[in-house]
């Protein structure tokens, strides 16, 4: 008997009979376990973890009929009679479940190639899509803002917020859907035809997971694989060539364009400044003689340069879609972004402590490093195979002192001495993996340290240049830490002084 092929079926179509396998049982995961199984698929869904709320999840999807199994052994061998793997974006090709599945000739999804195969065939949803190795939260984030102030239903999904899956079967159609992805999901997508995207960056990043002398080619890679089937334009940064490398590979619809955004005076076909007005000569019709403004510097939450560049990819991509210039400039006006992205924490003493936790690769931590001058630089953690040595050269005049933490610290303080010799920096210890109470201590005697660096007139910057998990659930708690230690620092100095 000849089985169904999952891929002839949609969203209206019945999957009875189709047996699917879900690796990884997270937020993505819980998505397309659910979905496939409202659809009538016989699911089984697997997870080495039983941390969080994946017992209850899996309780709830038992309920309904799908087969949930988690804990040590469970991904070590694929079943039998496999129709399809949906895989979570974590899951590395050579896992032993895929390595399976491959070798089977079972089709192997992501959670966004999923979505993409179950949209509503009588109301396509746009999609406008965004990856890069930093700024892809913050950009989708502003253009959502820009979506929604033009008046139309909107949300941001994918590796932020909403599981894209979620989305597109939600009864009442979105009219767009600014869609962040990562270059783990866009590894398992093969039929996305985004609207528009953007490649906002490409550097050093995820070295762990794209392992080998290729690694960075295969990272790049999959980053362009957002550009493949583009339909109107593919949004590229001008002070990155790897991206614009990216859209002359790319196999696009025929007319779909190609949109730069710069930091400096926009060419004809780009956005950009001039001065200090967002502009567009890209979307008007008189844009070989002339630019539209969008918005100025001082509308946006931050003058940060890499926040204005995120500001104008997002606004490159909505003008894509024919949002007007005032939806442009009232989106960004009211956008604000999430903690831990360039947070000023407080000032005292011509002393301004900034929180920018986010910052977790050297890419992130340059960007936000050359925002400030001089700085007192909070650096370390877990550096995921990167290295320093370009971020060291092109900050070490700008750097007042470092203090350093985590388990690779060790990694930056050789960067440091090798290209800024001359730059005080303090090493603060506890970065014993899972040691959380030695994370929250370590960081009072961080910011102790870095006050006794700072002068009036300095910023001390945490942008750590690395992940945080050595010694921190996540970003979040670090940032809280980190910020919590200012804060009793200062209040502590202020009582001091009545």
């Amino acid at each position: 008997m000849s089985r169904i092929n999952p891929a002839d079926l949609g969203r209206h179509d019945s999957w009875d009979g189709v047996r699917a396998v879900v690796a990884g049982f997270g937020v993505s995961g819980f998505a397309a376990a659910d979905n496939l199984n409202h659809l009538g698929a016989s699911v089984i869904a697997l997870d080495e973890s039983e941390d969080g709320d994946r017992p209850a999840k899996a309780e709830l999807l038992e309920v309904l009929g799908a087969d949930v199994r988690l804990g040590a052994g469970t991904t070590a061998t694929l079943p039998d009679d496999v129709d399809l793997l949906v895989t979570s974006p974590g899951w590395r090709p050579t896992a032993p479940l895929l390595a399976q599945a491959r070798e089977r000739g079972v089709p192997i999804w992501g959670e966004v190639e999923l979505a993409w195969r179950l949209r509503d065939p009588d109301h396509h949803t746009p999609w406008l899509c965004v990856t890069g190795t930093n700024g892809k939260t913050t950009t989708v984030q502003m253009l959502d803002a820009i979506l929604r102030a033009a008046g139309l239903r909107s949300m941001a999904v994918g590796n932020v917020g909403l599981p894209i899956v979620e989305a597109v079967m939600d009864p009442e159609p979105y009219d767009v859907l600014a869609v962040e992805l990562s270059s783990f999901q866009l590894h398992y997508t093969d039929s996305m035809s985004a609207e528009s995207a953007a490649v906002l960056n490409v550097a050093e990043d995820h070295l762990d997971w794209y392992s080998g002398p290729t690694g960075m080619r295969d990272y790049a890679a999959d980053k362009g694989r957002i550009y493949e089937r583009v339909q109107r334009a593919c949004v590229y940064n001008v002070a990155d060539p790897e991206t614009e490398r990216l859209v002359r590979e790319a196999d696009v619809i025929e007319g779909a364009r190609a949109v730069g955004f710069t930091l400096g005076m926009p060419g004809v076909g780009m956005v950009g400044l001039v001065e200090d007005i967002l502009a567009d000569r890209a979307f008007i019709e008189q844009r070989d003689t002339s630019a539209a403004e969008l918005c100025t510097v001082s509308d946006l939450a931050s003058p940060a340069p890499h926040n204005v560049a995120n500001a104008l990819a997002a606004a490159a991509l909505a003008r894509s879609h024919g949002v007007s210039q005032a939806a442009v400039r009232d989106g960004l006006r009211s956008f604000r972004p999430d903690g831990h992205r360039i947070a000023v924490i407080g000032e005292r003493d011509g002393i301004t402590w900034v929180d920018d936790s986010k910052a977790t690769n050297p890419h992130a931590a340059q960007s936000s490093l050359q925002a400030y001058d001089p700085v007192v630089w909070v650096a370390g953690g877990l550096a995921k195979g990167a290295h320093f040595d370009e971020l060291v050269l092109a900050v070490r005049d700008r750097l007042r002192g470092v203090v350093l933490l985590g388990r690779d610290r060790d990694v930056i303080a050789g960067a440091l001495s090798r290209h800024a010799p001359d730059v005080p920096v303090i090493v603060v210890g506890g970065g014993e993996t899972g040691a959380q109470m030695s994370g929250h201590a370590s960081m009072e005697r961080v910011v102790g340290a870095a006050a006794e660096l700072a002068r009036p007139g300095d910023t001390v910057l945490l942008a750590p240049g690395c992940a945080s998990m050595d010694m921190f659930t996540n970003y979040a708690e670090r940032g809280d830490a980190f910020t919590d230690a200012v804060r009793r620092r200062l209040h502590d100095d202020t009582e001091d002084q009545l």
